[in-house]
């Protein structure tokens, strides 16, 4: 399934002053991805922190990418199987709950970089909430509200 595929879909994008080989150095490997990928603030040891880590992320086609999200107090924790790792185009994985927390089936996050006004634009598109069945409106809704542009304003401020 590609973002075009896909009627329920949230897209956030951004334009950086680099070129896609720059940019997609920082999706090479763990410490480089979660340097933008992976945000924290407050103090975990106070249990105040609040942000999203990366745990786990296998770089290629078959490997894994799991994320972790502080959700009502506790850690929540979410990814899949990268299902394209294409250097300096475009990273899509499955993203569901680890456990399953009763979708059908899992979404899909694209990062998407494409060559643009002397620099590159990168898109992040979650997509596919039309398979996790139950009010995905409400699904679709909660997600369109809740991505911002953290990711994404890291990754210009790394990639500058």
């Amino acid at each position: 399934m590609r973002p075009e595929d896909s009627l329920l879909r949230v897209r956030r994008s951004i334009l950086i002053k680099a070129p896609p080989p720059k940019v997609w150095e920082n999706f090479t490997n763990f410490k480089l991805m979660e340097s933008w990928w992976g945000f924290r603030v407050g103090d975990p040891q106070a249990g105040t922190s609040k942000g999203q880590w990366l745990d786990k992320y296998e770089p290629r086609v078959g490997g894994r990418i799991e994320m972790a999200v502080n959700w009502d107090g506790a850690r929540v924790v979410y990814g899949g199987e990268i299902k394209v790792f294409s250097p300096r185009a475009e990273l899509t994985f499955e993203s569901d709950w680890i456990p399953n927390r009763g979708w059908k089936m899992p979404t899909y996050m694209t990062v998407r970089l494409t060559p643009a006004l002397d620099g590159t634009l990168v898109e992040i598109f979650h997509y596919g909430f039309e398979r996790t069945g139950g009010d995905v409106g409400a699904e679709h809704a909660g997600y369109e509200e809740g991505w911002g542009m953290t990711q994404l304003s890291a990754l210009k401020r790394i990639s500058e």
